[in-house]
C-alpha cells in the first residue's frame, strides 16, 4: 500500500491557475510599475513607439 503523496499522478487538471485580481494585476503590469524600471521603461517606449492605444494595465 503506497502514500497517496506518493503514487504516481496521471491525470493532472489544468487551467486553474489564473485568478484575477485588479491590485496584483495593476501592481505588477501597471504603468507606475514599468516606470520604476529600466525594462519596464523599455516595454513603454516600445509600445510607445508602436502607437499602441493602451501602453498598460
Amino acid at each position: 500500500m503506497a502514500l497517496p503523496a506518493m503514487q504516481q499522478v496521471r491525470c493532472m487538471s489544468r487551467g486553474d491557475e489564473y485568478q484575477p485580481s485588479q491590485r496584483k494585476r495593476k501592481r505588477r503590469h501597471g504603468f507606475l510599475a514599468r516606470k520604476k524600471t529600466k525594462g519596464g521603461r523599455k516595454i513603454l517606449a516600445r509600445r510607445l513607439k508602436k502607437k499602441r492605444e493602451f501602453l498598460t494595465h
